[in-house]
């Protein structure tokens, strides 16, 4: 009895620790949510300088410097997941994508993107950015299980070979 009472309490106590906000989620959460953060709006379609303007400063990549280049893909967060929960779907290449860092963990799809590039025409926090609307295929680093993405790896133009298939095809 007395131990069903202790359990009751300490997951009274979890469930108002969690209420709180004082229970941290995984790191690989954390690494989702900065991925929303940094990449990802579905709400908005793009392109333009203001947009840029705009969406680097409401996100904090303007603090405590501008942020010099990023990448906001333009597609709802489930067909951003279903990129890493398809990694047989190949869209834009044949074979397994590497990351940059090495991994195996990196898959592709096709979105609208706009990158944002800082002009260096003005300094922090009242960054300028031009912008660049085009539809890439995308390679993001993906983990969890369900796999979510975690880290924007690297674009190149759709329906073009990607540049390592081009390399990895002349040494066979």
């Amino acid at each position: 009895m007395a131990l069903q009472k202790t359990l009751s309490l300490l997951l009274l106590l979890l469930l108002t620790l969690l209420g709180l906000g004082l229970v941290q989620p995984s790191y690989g959460q954390f690494m989702y949510q900065r991925f929303l953060r940094q990449h990802v709006d579905s709400e908005e379609t793009g392109g333009t300088d203001l947009y840029c303007n705009m969406i680097m400063q409401t996100r904090g990549m303007t603090r405590p410097t501008c942020k010099q280049f990023n990448t906001f893909i333009h597609a709802d967060i489930g067909a951003i997941n279903n990129i890493c929960r398809n990694p047989n779907i190949h869209i834009c290449s044949t074979t397994n994508i590497w990351c940059k860092n090495g991994k195996m963990n990196c898959h592709e799809g096709v979105v609208s993107i706009t990158d944002c590039r800082d002009t260096g025409s003005s300094s922090a926090p009242n960054c300028r950015y031009g912008a660049r609307a085009s539809t890439r295929c995308v390679v993001i680093a993906c983990e969890g299980n369900p796999p979510v993405p975690v880290h924007f790896d690297r674009y190149y133009p759709a329906g073009v070979m990607a540049p390592w298939l081009t390399f990895n095809l002349l040494l066979e």
